[in-house]
């Protein structure tokens, strides 16, 4: 941790004070850009703990030119972070997905283990797959029944996917490459 000398640290509070007395006008800025006043204020707090870490650059004169740079590359990443979770939603929603009821000869196909491997997943993760893989609903119906944004669903939606997949490869092993029929998997103890 760096040293401040008592001028240095002085000029140092006066700059992160004037930074704190322009928090209301910092949100607005933000908000009139990104739409989200709930937006806004995360994203002017994140800028307040970067100046933080770049102190030693605050000046007193031009601190509030230099604050509203670091909240223009704040919005901006705000806007590529919200791009690739739309890019994700995307790519899960061109996924195939799983027909409602299984045809009679594929029943027998399915791993006998799987509903057991499913029911060990955590609720949130149970239910994705059952709104989405099994009811074959849309990202948006899980997200209403949830209560979260179709990116967040399409997130979830994958990541009990892949939990799923973990746990058949750690239950089946072989199996689960080789598509058996007649399991002797070991079921996952709860």
């Amino acid at each position: 941790m760096r040293r401040l000398s008592h001028e240095g640290g002085e000029r140092e509070l006066s700059a992160l004070n004037q930074l704190l007395n322009s928090h209301d006008r910092f949100v607005d800025f933000v908000a009139r850009r990104v739409n989200s006043r709930t937006a806004a204020e995360d994203i002017v707090q994140s800028a307040y703990l970067k100046s933080l870490c770049h102190s030693e650059e605050l000046i007193e004169e031009s601190v509030v030119p230099w604050f509203y740079r670091v909240l223009r590359n704040a919005i901006i990443d705000h806007y590529r972070a919200e791009a690739a979770a739309g890019r994700a939603a995307e790519a899960l929603q061109a996924e195939p997905m799983m027909q409602s009821e299984p045809l009679p000869d594929e029943r027998n196909e399915v791993c006998a283990c799987l509903g057991g491997l499913v029911e060990s997943l955590k609720e949130e993760y149970r239910t994705a797959l059952q709104v989405v893989d099994i009811e074959g609903r849309s990202l948006r119906d899980l997200a209403e029944r949830a209560g979260i944004s179709p990116e967040n669903a399409a997130v979830r939606v994958h990541r009990a996917r892949a939990a799923l997949r973990k746990k058949v490869r750690e239950a089946c092993g072989a199996c689960a490459e080789h598509a058996c029929i007649d399991c002797r998997c070991r079921l996952p103890s709860k």
